[in-house]
């Protein structure tokens, strides 16, 4: 990857569109404060001594800097002031602080896998927590702390060597806390429940008084509104989480199936028969589906299970066609790590749509799915599908979450793959096209799908307010009039608060 010259950066950050704007810091007039630990209310008029950046930061003339504001998605480019890496959480006081007080446009980063660009900003500050990366697990108590810098497979594996373990995405660089505080979905949410669900605590960093920023402790006893909020649509909306507590499950072995059909001949069978039996089957039991242009791939997570257990289970779909079919079994951790692709092996570019069901496909969605999948325009396009139905994830956790589609039979997401990583521009001429196969693809199943999924956002959806979280909006724009007045954490999709 080369490195930005000055100049460029410059001419770049000259030409700030209205993604970069300058925040205008709108007020919330008698909004009630945070003053439960005595302090002043965000919505209060103290003021906070001038502050200075503290921890790892990056800025344009730095060598580090283009690879330091690249995110994993390389169709979005954003070109920022600064980069704060904390290594604290009193960094992360200090860049809430500072850029609060130089009136400068903020986002927040931990993996990098925002996948509309995000978290980061033209011409703004990205404080960056992917280098908080302390664990504390207590397997007494079965409670996991870890720093908010961890990813998926560092906290996988960390458990593991626990025999401990919570519901996780599938790509280990997606970065935990991201795919936590927007719900969280893998091969383990039909029996430990979605990531969101074994949140029992998290320090926050929120803005504080009229131009400063205070780190606070949620849990089910402290701010419990906030820990509402931030099982679901945590990311980016109410302040900067610094550290996760997790209520942790025992895990000791998991058995792992993948099969693979070499064509899309059985496709309709295949869909049919996994929608009406992953997700009403044991609840150990997680699926997921893959639909590419010229094979079928299930994936299935046995948990506490054998192989045979396992087979038994998936029977009914295996038994379609002439699949090949592999077995592991051994730790989640150890099954986790030996399914992950490096990041350098995978396409530079990504497009996704995010959408729920909760009925079966008829068979002409399911000829909807084919015909797209056959026209795909990379090899690297897919149809993903996550059984969801009867399993833990379709009860909330005690607090209950933002969270709101637990009636769903199972999520899916068209998603296409193109460019070389590394290379700028080698994918443009791809861009147009991929990005009209997307819209097309969620247009054609509108008929058959209802709500998205924060973590893969919509860009450009109507009304997508009541798409992530039905009618937990209108809660979550009080919370956040409560915790943030001024509106300092927003972006594209942002919930606002509700004076607004």
């Amino acid at each position: 990857m080369r490195d930005l010259s000055r100049r460029e950066v410059l001419k770049a950050t000259a030409a700030v569109g209205a993604g970069a704007a300058v925040f205008p810091g709108i007020v919330a007039a008698g909004t009630p404060g945070l003053a439960a630990d005595g302090g002043p209310g965000p919505s209060s008029t103290a003021e906070s001594p001038p502050a200075e950046l503290t921890g790892r930061i990056v800025r344009p003339q730095d060598p580090g800097y283009a690879n330091a504001s690249l995110g994993w998605d390389e169709l979005f480019v954003r070109y920022p002031l600064v980069i704060v890496f904390a290594q604290n959480t009193q960094d992360v006081v200090n860049a809430l602080t500072w850029a609060r007080q130089n009136d400068v446009a903020l986002r927040v980063r931990s993996g990098r896998h925002s996948l509309e660009g995000w978290s980061n900003v033209d011409n703004g500050i990205v404080i960056d927590v992917s280098e908080l990366k302390s664990t504390h697990i207590d397997y007494a108590s079965r409670t996991a702390r870890v720093g908010a810098g961890l990813n998926q497979l560092e906290a996988v594996t960390a458990l593991g060597e626990h025999d401990l373990a919570v519901t996780t995405g599938t790509e280990g660089s997606v970065g935990l806390s991201g795919a936590t505080l927007g719900g969280g979905l893998g091969f383990l949410t039909r029996y430990l429940g979605m990531a969101c669900d074994s949140l029992i605590g998290a320090e926050i960093v929120v803005a504080w008084g009229s131009n400063g920023a205070k780190a606070i402790e949620v849990d089910l006893h402290n701010h419990e509104d906030l820990l509402w909020a931030l099982r679901g649509a945590g990311n980016g909306n109410f302040g900067i989480v610094t550290s996760l507590t997790y209520r942790a499950t025992p895990l000791r072995s998991v058995a792992y199936v993948q099969a693979t059909w070499d064509n899309l001949g059985d496709l309709e069978e295949i869909f049919d028969t996994w929608q009406r039996i992953a997700p009403f089957t044991d609840y150990r039991l997680g699926t997921q589906v893959e639909i590419h242009k010229s094979a079928i791939l299930l994936f299935a997570v046995l948990a506490d299970g054998p192989e045979a257990e396992a087979r038994e289970l998936l029977e009914p779909i295996l038994s379609i066609g002439n699949p090949e079919v592999t077995v592991q079994t051994g730790g989640w951790g150890e099954i986790y790590n030996g399914f992950q692709i490096p990041t350098e092996d995978e396409p530079a570019n990504w497009k996704f749509f995010s959408q729920f069901s909760n009925q079966p496909f008829p068979k002409k969605a399911i000829g909807v799915v084919r015909a797209f999948m056959e026209d795909a325009p990379t090899d690297d396009s897919n149809f993903f599908l996550q059984a969801f139905g009867r399993g833990k994830q379709a009860h909330e956790p005690r607090g209950g979450s933002a969270f709101p589609h637990r009636d769903a039979l199972f999520y899916s997401e068209p998603g296409v793959g193109w460019g070389t990583r590394g290379e700028p521009d080698s994918g443009d001429a791809l861009t147009p096209v991929a990005q009209t196969w997307i819209a097309e693809f969620s247009q054609a199943l509108r008929p058959y799908v209802d709500g998205a999924y924060v973590n893969v956002p919509n860009i450009g959806m109507a009304e997508w307010e009541s798409a992530y979280w039905g009618s937990n909006f209108y809660r979550l724009r009080k919370i956040k009039a409560k915790y943030d007045p001024h509106n300092v954490f927003q972006y594209e999709q942002s919930i606002p608060p509700a004076t607004c």
